[in-house]
This record gives structure tokens, sequence and C-alpha cells, in this order.
């Protein structure tokens, strides 16, 4: 199914006030949108011969492109109508309506051919409308072509030889169609029936001879065969023969037109869908909507600037451009992916490296993918220096996702420790091993947890000696109140002991005073025998 974008109207595209150009950026926003290939059909031909109804036919619509009625040629400038292309899918077909050349209104005669190099430099299909029949005449008012060669460059700077070599130009003009209008000639040449191609061919033969009326009439001819190897012709019955229709033909069934000029029209749309390329520039490189508007700008630009219009310098416009879009591109790929793929923190430097490398090898593919190369080692620069850039930046997020998630880490496990130092449950003998303890618990629960990142023993570290000064205080406090109790532990060991001679005394007194006579006897008998001691 066809897809692109929807204008229910068409749109100025090419301004054309007071001779000068103007590029309108509400349309212009509308081409930067269709990243598509666009058919780019322009129609060009004298004012008030009906080249907006044919647009409309193609657009099949009545209304579309504003229809002269009068003198006064409607369309100013150049106007676009985007669609979706009816048998190309994924193509966005582009018509493009030009003002009338010729109208007698205008001050400056060059105005007209600015329009019509305009409509050749964008279109892939150009459509030349006149009316009645191709003749000298109407090959004189087509003498625009003759002077394409002084209006449009192809080489920014050509060898002399080539400055005025016209089939230089046939590698990326757009076809050429002529519609002849109000066609009332039989078709026939030398008592036999020619084809509209042969109508036109034969019209296009060279006028023998060398006289300046000769080379006059000869020098539009030799433009259109040379500028346009491609060439058709189409020619048209009236649509109605009543002039009061005519001047409202959009208000007309279609089955009320002349039959032979439906059947004509339908025949000339089914072509152009069928046949008409998308527009491309040199090596067969297809242009999107937003290259066309690129182009657009380029080439008003070139214009207003008293320039002559130059491909190739187009060329590297639109590939600068692309070329840097296409490091946009590529840049936003590595960091889409980057983000897809690394989950912050990593746990380990080697496994952000690994990511990084893949990334970046896909993003240098997708500036590849480019068909312009020229220069493309410059823009390969700039891409390694924005990914250089960002890897910078994602190895600092690594660092600051693992310090943080570390830090949370460590301030839930620390919180127990925290509420018993602050109710100090630490300040009793033997607290400072009770401390080491809770902070032993800590390191390992922390060592227990997965995916800290690259700093984990940083964050570690950092806490732990942060922990230094309520650790000294802890140790402080247990040394001194062990201090003290050994001081009171000594005091009641000598208390003791004083106590059990105290008590081992009282026991004496008691025994010594419960049996007198007993204590006489022993006494006695102790006398004795120290005296036998002595006598012996």
């Amino acid at each position: 199914m066809p897809t692109g974008p929807i204008m229910l109207v068409p749109l100025c595209l090419v301004e054309n006030k007071n001779e000068q150009f103007s590029v309108n950026q509400k349309a212009l926003k509308i081409l930067c949108k269709i990243s598509q290939p666009v058919v780019v059909v322009a129609i060009v031909g004298l004012c008030c011969t009906g080249k907006s109804y044919l647009l409309n036919r193609l657009a099949r619509e009545n209304r579309g492109f504003p229809l002269g009625s009068t003198v006064r040629s409607e369309t100013k400038g150049i106007w676009m109508w985007c669609m979706p292309h009816p048998s190309k899918p994924d193509h966005t077909l582009v018509l493009l309506d030009t003002e009338g050349l010729g109208d007698v209104e205008k001050g400056d005669p060059k105005n007209d051919l600015w329009i019509f190099a305009l409509a050749v430099l964008l279109s892939s299909t150009l459509v030349y409308n006149s009316m009645s029949t191709i003749n000298n005449d109407a090959l004189e008012k087509l003498h625009y072509v003759a002077e394409l060669a002084e209006l449009i460059r192809v080489k920014s700077s050509p060898r002399p030889d080539e400055t005025k070599d016209a089939t230089e130009f046939a590698s990326f003009f757009p076809d050429f169609v002529w519609t002849v209008r109000d066609f009332m000639l039989e078709l026939k040449l030398d008592g036999h029936h020619i084809t509209e191609d042969e109508y036109l061919e034969n019209a296009l033969k060279l006028i023998p001879g060398n006289n300046p009326k000769a080379k006059i009439s000869n020098a539009t001819r030799a433009c259109i065969r040379c500028f346009f190897p491609q060439r058709k012709c189409f020619v048209f019955d009236r649509p109605r023969y009543e002039k009061e229709l005519l001047a409202r033909i959009e208000d007309v069934l279609e089955t009320c037109l002349n039959p032979k000029f439906l059947e004509q029209s339908n025949n000339f749309c089914y072509y152009i869908f069928t046949h008409a390329r998308p527009k491309t520039l040199m090596k067969g490189f297809k242009v999107t909507g937003n290259q066309l508007g690129t182009l657009v700008v380029t080439y008003v630009d070139a214009i207003n600037s008293g320039a002559v219009p130059c491909l190739e310098n187009a060329m590297t416009t639109l590939a600068q451009r692309e070329n840097a879009a296409a490091v946009q591109r590529a840049a936003d790929h590595y960091s889409q992916q980057m983000a897809q793929r690394v989950r912050l923190p990593t746990d380990t430097l080697q496994e952000l490296l690994e990511a990084h490398a893949a990334c970046e090898t896909e993003a240098i593919a997708v500036l590849m993918e480019r068909p312009f190369k020229d220069n493309l080692w410059e823009f390969h620069r700039q891409l390694a220096e924005i990914i250089k850039s960002k890897k910078e930046e994602f190895l600092q997020q690594n660092e600051e996702a693992s310090v943080k998630y570390c830090q949370d880490i460590l301030h839930q496990l620390s919180k127990t420790l925290m509420e018993r130092f602050s109710e100090g449950k630490f300040y009793v003998v033997g607290g400072h091993k009770l401390y080491r303890d809770a902070k032993k618990r800590i390191k390992w629960k922390y060592s227990r947890v997965p995916r800290k990142g690259v700093k984990a023993n940083e964050v570690l570290q950092h806490f732990l000696k942060g922990l230094e000064e309520i650790e000294g205080c802890i140790l402080q406090a247990d040394s001194a109140l062990t201090d003290q109790a050994k001081a009171a532990s000594a005091v009641g060991a000598r208390k003791e002991a004083a106590e059990k001679e105290w008590e081992k005394l009282l026991q004496q007194m008691q025994t010594h005073w419960r049996n007198p006579d007993e204590n006489i006897s022993q006494s006695r008998e102790k006398v004795d025998r120290e005296r036998d001691k002595e006598l012996i």
C-alpha cells in the first residue's frame, strides 16, 4: 500500500516576488519529513494553457492547483503537491506547477528563464505544455531550452572544452514530455498515420541549410534532442467545446468531458504513473524528499546571489549535509545501543568496553550505509571523536552508578551498627570487640552483594576510613573502662583477702575460747616436750 505525506491542497514551494525568489519554509518542512525517494513531475509552458488542470488530473482531483480562466496568470512561483505514489510503493509523487512563461506583466524576461531552469533542475520528468501544434512558432517559444547551457553548470570549474558541451547535461536532466493541448490536426505524415512520438520527432528534425534563419530555428531543436534523450509526446482534444464550460472546467463532471480527451488524459496519467522515474543525480543517486528540499534551497540561493546553479556544488552541499546527518544517526545508534545493552553499573570495566566495541562497529556500519562516500574519512573521524566522547561519558556514568549503588548498600548494611553506636551500646567493657565483630559482618554481607561495579572496593575503603574516628572513640572508651574495671577488681581482691584473714582470726579466737582446760593441758604438754628435748 502506498505511503507518503498527506497534503490536502498544494502549497507554494518557491515564491516569486519582486523578481526575487525565496523558499517557503512551510513547504520545506513538508519535504524534510519525506525520507522516501521522490518522483518529481514539473510542468512548464506559456501562461493560461491549462498546465494546472493537467496536474490536477495527475492528482486525481478536480480542484487543487488554481486554474486561470482569465488573461491573468493564477500561478506565481513554483507550487508543490506531495502525495503517495499510486503505483510505486515507498515512493512519493511530487507535482510542481510553475508560473506561466511569457507573462506580459513580468518586468524581467530572465525571470522566466530561472523558473524554467529550476523546473529542469528539480524534476525527474519535465512536461512542456503548449497549444494547437508543434511548429516553428511553438519551438521558438521554447527558446528557454537553448539558454540552459548558460544558466546551469555541471562542474564547478569546467574545462574550457566542456563549458558549452550540452551532452554533459543529459546525464542528469529529466525525461521530457511534450503535451499539445486543443490539438485539431490529424496525425498523418506523407499520407501515413504516425504516432504522437513520431509527430514530435519529426518536428525536432533539423532544418537543412546554414543560413541564419535555419540556425536560429535549429538551435532549440538541437538542444532538446541533446539535453533530453528520453522524449515522449501526448496530444489532447479539447475537454469541452463550449467556451463557458471551459472557463470553469474544474466544475465539469468527468462523465461530461469529451470522451476523446478523457481517454487521452488517462493515457497521459497512466504513462506518468508507470514510466516517470525517481529523481536522480550523478551516479544514479536517488533523491529523497528531504534531499529535494536541500536542492531547492541550494539552487535558489545560487540564483539570488547572482551565481549560476551548479550541479557539482549542489551535490557537494547535499553530500556534506547527508554525511553530517549520517554521522549524527550513527552516533545516536551508538548511544541507543549502549543504553539498551549496558546495565549500569557494570560488574567489570571489561564488560562495558566489550559493549562499546560492538556498538562502535555497528555505528560505523550505519555511517557506511550512506551513498555519499566523498571525504568519508573526515566524517569517519568526526564519528570517532563523538563516540570517544560518548564512551567517556558512559565510563563516568558507570563509575557514578557504581559509587551510588555501593553507598546505598553500605548505608543499609550499617544502619544497625550506627543505631547501636548512637545508643552507646559499644561503650562497655569489650565494646571495641563488639564493634569490630559488627563491622566484620558488614564487610562480609557487602562482599556477597553482586554487580557492585568498578568502584566497589574504593567505596568500601572510603566507608571504612570514615569509621576510623568512631572506632577510635570506642577503643578509647573500652580501654578506660577496662582499666577502671581492673582497678576495681584489685581493690575487691584485697578486700576479699582481708575479709578471709579476719574470718580466720575470728575462727581461731572462737576456737581458743571455746575450752580453756584443754588449752591449759595442751600448753603443759608443749612445755614438757620442750624440757625433754633439752635434757637429751
